[in-house]
């Protein structure tokens, strides 16, 4: 399993459009393949800013299945314009696991 973490700053006062923008994308993350759940978390700290977590399979499954998708150009469509600079996105995995 990946965990896709893509920190994302938002501009100043788009912060609920984003949010919004987020859970009406949820079902093209939903399709994807490989895609096994996603979430968003906002900062405390810095509100403008937000991570999304996306479980996939593998990593190709996000960076060729999905972004080679039509779902992925309307994931986009729909938040891009909320974005005060390009999402800052990595790939992990599990190495340890505490309880």
């Amino acid at each position: 399993m990946i965990l896709e973490i893509a920190q994302i700053d938002v501009k100043p006062g788009l912060e609920s459009e984003f949010e919004a923008a987020v859970g009406k994308a949820a079902p093209l993350f939903q399709r994807a393949k490989g895609c096994k759940g996603m979430a968003l978390q906002r900062s405390i700290e810095k509100p403008e800013r937000f991570r999304l977590f996306v479980r996939w399979d593998t990593v190709e499954n996000h960076t060729v299945d999905f972004r080679g998708s039509a779902d992925f150009q309307e994931w986009r469509k729909l938040a891009s314009h909320c974005f005060a600079s390009p999402p800052e996105v990595e790939h992990v995995r599990e190495v340890v696991k505490g309880f």
